[in-house]
């Protein structure tokens, strides 16, 4: 089992930037990719990004695409979300996601509000 704490989220106003960090501990050599989704209210959690351990691939929802980077520094064990041209639709609670050796372990939240 993986623990994993956010960090980083707020309120941005509109065409801002936020970059949320989330550290791994326990059986983090299982790890096999980590990632963020969200969940905004009234509506079901969804995959944002990201990034497998091995090779350092990448995947993005569509509407993310250009505007959101997921990184990971491996020493650290930590994922990244370098979040660009904020707008109000990508308020949501934002969850940090691990995934391997046959679990999937998520983070507790943290919210991001766009507005203005």
């Amino acid at each position: 089992q993986v623990q994993l704490v956010e960090s980083g989220g707020g309120l941005v106003q509109p065409g801002g930037s936020l970059t949320l960090s989330c550290r791994a501990s326990g059986r983090t050599d299982n790890i096999s990719s980590m990632g963020w989704g969200r969940q905004a209210p009234g509506k079901q959690r969804e995959s944002v990004a990201t990034i497998f351990t091995s090779g350092g691939s990448t995947n993005y929802k569509d509407s993310v695409k250009g505007r959101f980077t997921v990184s990971r520094d491996s020493v650290k064990n930590t994922v990244f979300l370098q979040m660009n041209s904020l707008r109000p639709d990508d308020t949501a609670v934002y969850y940090c996601q691990a995934t391997g050796g046959g679990f999937v372990d998520w983070g507790q939240g943290t919210q991001v509000t766009v507005s203005s």
